[in-house]
């Protein structure tokens, strides 16, 4: 090799390491029973992706307009799923067996790297067997109206309510195993657990103005709570009933809706409201959904019989009994 080019090769290394580092968040390929491109893709099998959805739902009538269905996961189903899909490279006698006495190995590496699939970069891996899985599938236009839509699972109901700020390493905090769009108005999601409280979020990127809306699209009646002009605090007594525009449902007539506020008193729109005072008015925080079993006292509490059974077969039937 002449001097021109060991100095070129040995440049080659310099320019790859200026590149921005690739994070894999899946184990290394050493000694596994599985590679890990394989046992990457095998983990992505057994969250469901890839599952044709007429597998998931086997028909249109179990998943309406607007509604939720929550679910666990039959690992034997996946389990089998994931045998399926590895005896597609087995030609003969030979091959099976092999899998077949592989297998147990292979799927303890995938019962750990299920949980490591959506690990944030640079955090330390999770280890430990393999939990239930449960989830949810939604319909509804809120998917399709919210792409970003946040989604948050716990194991125990977090103190603070509507106005808690839940971080990431929160206690009780569920990882998500998958969320994922399935349709436009069709969302899907995993998680490594049995879950007690779900939050479903507004996406918290931007500022957004809106109303209270109740009924049906073409009779749709909208409300809006006035805030204290100084203080942002709403002030007290009835909404206000949001005008729409004659001959355009839907749309609001803004001048309209000024004359209304000016009989608040507080809301500062008695005096005329600019631009940024109206946006006041109508900013509105991100909605949250929370979904969880509410704690049902037991039923010899709610009820106790205060008449024997001897009684009521003596009255029912008029002999004792």
């Amino acid at each position: 090799m002449n001097v021109d080019a060991a100095k070129l090769m040995s440049a080659m290394p310099l320019k790859l390491a200026e590149q921005p580092p690739v994070v894999i968040t899946t184990a290394d390929d050493g000694d596994g029973a599985i590679p890990a491109e394989l046992r990457e893709w095998l983990v992505r099998l057994r969250l469901l992706d890839g599952v044709p959805f007429a597998y998931l739902v086997a028909d249109t009538e179990l998943l309406p307009l607007e509604s939720i269905r929550w679910f666990y996961v039959d690992r034997r189903w996946t389990d089998a799923l994931v045998q399926g899909a590895l005896a597609v490279g087995t030609a003969n006698s030979d091959d099976r067996t092999l899998l077949a006495a592989r297998y147990p190995a292979a799927r303890a590496e995938l019962d750990q790297e299920e949980r490591n699939l959506r690990r944030p970069a640079g955090s330390d891996r999770y280890t430990g067997g393999a939990g239930p899985i449960s989830g949810f599938v939604l319909r509804s236009a809120a998917v399709s109206g919210w792409p970003a839509m946040h989604v948050r699972a716990f194991s125990i109901d977090p103190a603070g309510g509507d106005d808690a700020k839940i971080p990431q390493d929160a206690p009780g905090r569920m990882r998500l195993l998958r969320l994922e769009r399935l349709a436009p108005a069709v969302l899907l999601c995993l998680f490594d657990g049995v879950p007690t409280v779900v939050h479903l979020e507004e996406p918290r990127a931007g500022v957004q103005f809106g109303f209270d809306a109740s009924g049906p699209p073409d009779e749709v009646v909208a409300t809006l709570r006035p805030r204290d002009a100084t203080t942002f605090d709403y002030l007290t007594g009835p909404p206000v009933t949001v005008p729409f525009r004659v001959g355009a449902p839907g749309v609001v007539d803004i001048q309209e809706l000024q004359k209304q506020l000016a009989g608040r008193t507080g809301s500062g729109a008695a005096d005329g409201l600019d631009s940024s005072e109206y946006a006041l008015q109508l900013v509105r925080f991100p909605f949250r959904q929370v979904w969880g079993q509410a704690d049902e006292p037991a039923v010899s509490y709610v009820f106790k019989p205060t008449v024997s059974y001897a009684t009521l077969v003596a009255d029912t039937f008029g002999r004792e009994r």
